[in-house]
């Protein structure tokens, strides 16, 4: 029945878009991209010269390199709009702990983060032999990102402390800021570990580890696979190699501008609906905590707003099925921030698929506008016969089964793949937990291997 109710509260949250357009005389909300409202001339020109930089494409004379990911931050951090998300990922990699010996990022083979990309072939960097753990990571969204800084770091404490749940219970990371390195500690909120407190520490950390940019937060450049002689060769700009432009701003201080001011994503306004309320009642919202307001800042702009991005931004243990084994500051491998779900409804548009996660297993969740006599199980299932809708969930499945294979070293199909969910939305009903609309299934694993297989790219025959 819970898996039913997180189902129904999914089918919801689509159903709220159409919501706000029928919500009445409400203020227009920034799009996806734009900066918050109220900034000052001043702070709205810096936003727009933020803008310019975060899409600037760095070349090799500016700093870029010799080894590193990408050459700009919106080549990633780029759907919908810059400073979005994508469904582009690096991949890092270490040795795992075992027994008393903690996880080694080894650092002096170049790690943990891989730079898949160099300025000449002689500095790619590869995994090296030693490491025998890996993971993916995505690109996280940048929007709303100056206003969830602006939650007090005491706030987040309070909730570790004060769980709303027990069983829900998080850990605030507390973390140092690159920009005060001798400084108090502060609540990370950013990363998929909250290893990160500022936008500030987040472009100076990026554009080294991601650019190979040296600047005045890490000025250190990073050696190919710790080859130092290598850098020396093909490290040609001094360090840092983000210096200040004719206003005195550096590429991150522009970078850190753009980010900060850049709006939160669009939200319904209206409130009281049926799959909020569920939403409530099952426990979502004990991590997904709703909303915040903001604590005074430099600008008014981002100062005592109410915000709603469904997080507690705190680290929690999300067991062994989900642990990719990699240690980051305080966050052991099994740790994960909560996601903050605004935006959500963008899943699609940005990594072009509608996977999602419970228990530790990934499903396929689909909607369906399908007008039918009635939304019994019989219905439903007659419906996916007649509009081929099981040769296309088949096919979705497919995908997904090469997409966790290629993602998890320890894959298995029985373990890590919960099935398929349709929604047929005219058939919904939020207010109760078994919702009649609701279309489960899950294709055999023979189905999907005899298909993985017969699909497979034919093998190159050896000359």
């Amino acid at each position: 029945m819970f898996r039913e109710a997180i189902t129904t509260v999914a089918a919801s949250l689509v159903l709220t878009g159409i919501a706000s357009a029928q919500a009445g005389n409400v203020a227009i909300q920034p799009a996806m991209g734009d900066p918050v409202p109220g900034l000052t001339a001043s702070q709205l020109d810096r936003f727009q010269k933020g803008a310019v930089e975060f899409e600037h494409i760095l070349q090799a004379p500016e700093g870029l390199g010799p080894c590193f990911n990408d050459s700009g931050c919106a080549q990633c951090h780029s759907t919908p709009k810059p400073g979005g998300s994508s469904a582009l990922f690096v991949q890092r990699f270490g040795k795992k702990a075992t027994g008393s010996t903690p996880f080694d990022p080894l650092d002096s083979l170049g790690g943990s983060l891989l730079q898949a990309s160099a300025i000449d072939p002689a500095v790619q960097e590869v995994i090296p032999p030693e490491a025998d753990v890996t993971t993916h990571r995505t690109t996280p969204s940048a929007f709303g990102a100056g206003l969830v800084q602006a939650i007090s770091d005491d706030v987040l404490r309070n909730l570790a402390d004060n769980p709303p749940n027990p069983l829900a219970d998080g850990v605030a990371h507390e973390v140092t800021l690159l920009e005060d390195p001798l400084g108090p500690t502060h609540v990370g909120r950013f990363g998929w570990k909250a290893q990160v407190a500022t936008m500030l520490s987040f472009s100076g950390d990026a554009s080294l580890n991601e650019m190979g940019l040296t600047n005045a937060l890490v000025g250190t450049e990073n050696a190919p696979n710790g080859n130092q002689a290598l850098l020396q060769q093909y490290d040609l700009v001094a360090d840092p190699e983000d210096q200040p432009d004719a206003e005195g701003f550096t590429r991150i201080e522009r970078m850190d501008d753009f980010q900060r001011f850049l709006a939160a994503p669009p939200q319904t306004p209206k409130s009281g609906m049926t799959g909020a309320t569920l939403f409530n009642q099952i426990g979502c919202a004990d991590c997904h905590v709703a909303t915040y307001t903001t604590t005074a800042q430099p600008e008014a702009a981002l100062s005592g707003k109410v915000i709603h991005p469904y997080s507690d931004f705190l680290l929690h243990d999300m067991g062994a099925g989900l642990a990719d084994g990699q240690r980051v500051g305080e966050a052991s491998g099994s740790e994960w921030r909560t996601p903050p779900l605004w935006g959500i409804g963008l899943t699609k548009t940005v990594n072009g698929n509608t996977f999602y996660l419970h228990d530790g297993r990934a499903y396929l969740l689909d909607y369906k506008s399908n007008r039918l006599p009635d939304y019994s199980a019989e219905s439903l299932a007659r419906a996916v016969r007649e509009s081929e809708y099981d040769l296309q969930y088949v096919i979705y499945t497919l995908a997904l089964h090469r997409w966790l294979r290629f993602r998890r070293a320890d894959y298995d199909y029985d373990r890590h793949f919960g099935g398929v969910r349709y929604l047929f939305c005219r058939g919904l009903d939020p207010s109760r937990a078994d919702s009649p609309g609701i279309f489960a299934t899950r294709p055999s694993r023979a189905l999907i291997e005899a298909l993985d297989a017969l699909l497979a790219p034919p093998r190159r025959e050896a000359a």
